[in-house]
């Protein structure tokens, strides 16, 4: 009876392990990633005027977004470069030299003409260099999930693409200044303040480029 119940245990944990081999990866961006618009209000009795205030909207309004839940597309010019370099050099000589003369009439006279000579030197020299230049291009459309009292939106976003056995996620959060949209309600990553853009993926080739947990763990507890 024991046993039966341990396979059956182990048999479901291997199923949740297999359901779960390619889990969701965490994010870093503001949450939640979308949001609903707030319900309208009820629609007023019918008086048989053609104005009815419930679905009423300024004749000049426009379409960008200015409310939770609406929709903003953000066009995704990153480009960042950096490079740095250090050099650094370090050198220290230092002798000595001591002699014992004649001796006369002292218990020590066995130490004549001993000499004593020493010298120290030490050379340090270090280099190092590091470059990145990252580019990310495309465009992701995202919704409001917040009207900052100043008229700010705080926007999220997630577009998940299924190519053949694997998942690549894209994911964008910022807060946007409602000057910088423009007539076609679109605005630049580059205008967004607290950006945050993730590209992700998973499936067997995101795992294949992972190290493996054990290795992880070697090389963490590694002195060298």
């Amino acid at each position: 009876m024991k046993l039966s119940a341990l396979l059956s245990f182990a048999a479901l944990a291997l199923l949740s392990g297999c359901a779960s081999i390619y889990p969701t990866p965490p994010t870093a961006v503001h949450q939640p990633m979308t949001a609903r618009p707030e319900a309208r209000a009820q629609a007023m009795p019918a008086t048989g005027a053609i104005y009815q205030v419930a679905h009423a909207r300024p004749l000049f309004e426009d379409r960008r977004a200015r409310q939770v839940g609406d929709t903003i597309t953000i066009n995704l010019v990153e480009r960042n470069t950096a490079q740095k370099s250090a050099n650094a050099n370090a050198t220290r000589t230092g002798s000595m030299t001591a002699g014992i003369g004649p001796i006369n009439r002292l218990p020590l006279s066995g130490l004549n003409g001993l000499e004593l000579e020493a010298d120290a030197e030490s050379d340090f020299a270090g280099k190092g260099a590091a470059a990145a230049n990252n580019a990310f291009n495309g465009t992701i459309t995202v919704t409001v999930i917040d009207v900052y009292p100043n008229g700010n939106l705080l926007v999220s976003g997630e577009k998940m693409v299924a190519i053949n056995q694997g998942n690549e996620f894209i994911r964008f959060s910022g807060v946007i200044n409602p000057n910088n949209v423009t007539a076609a309600n679109t605005v630049q990553s580059t205008q967004v303040a607290d950006a945050r853009i993730e590209y992700r993926g998973s499936g067997f080739i995101d795992e294949s480029n992972t190290m493996g947990w054990l290795q992880r763990f070697f090389v963490a507890i590694m002195p060298f």
